[in-house]
């Protein structure tokens, strides 16, 4: 009986850690040339995109469907995170988070961080984190 019990509760275990790990943290599939200037980052919406600008840390939100009015690229920020000066290709980079609608912006030369929220026109930001 108590071998019964023990396989039970290290089945129990397995399928709660197999459950944690599928819905962790998301993965990403980026160019491994860290010179280029722009990089698409996949979101978990299979759908949608982020095209970061790697020099500057400007995005915008990108859509592909089956309709044409379905695609899309918007703006979630137009506004250079740096002086023309300080560009250099590869500067920022985008993490994403556990939420689907979340990213995290950060400038790999001087560690600065956004929260980067792609969504509706009304759900999009793009907020410094001190």
């Amino acid at each position: 009986m108590r071998r019964i019990v023990f396989f039970i509760i290290i089945g129990l275990i397995s399928t709660t850690a197999l459950a944690q790990n599928a819905a962790g943290a998301p993965t990403q599939n980026i160019s491994t040339d860290s010179n280029v200037v722009h990089r698409l980052f996949s979101t978990r919406n299979m759908y949608t995109f982020i095209k970061l600008d790697t020099r500057n840390g400007q995005m915008w939100q990108v859509q592909w469907g089956t309709e044409s009015k379905s695609r899309f690229e918007t703006t979630l920020s137009d506004i250079s995170l740096v002086n023309k000066d300080e560009e250099k290709n590869g500067r920022f980079f985008l993490y994403p988070t556990t939420n689907i609608y979340n990213f995290i912006l950060i400038d790999q030369i001087d560690g600065r961080a956004w929260q980067v929220q792609w969504g509706n026109k009304e759900d999009r930001a793009v907020i410094r984190i001190y």
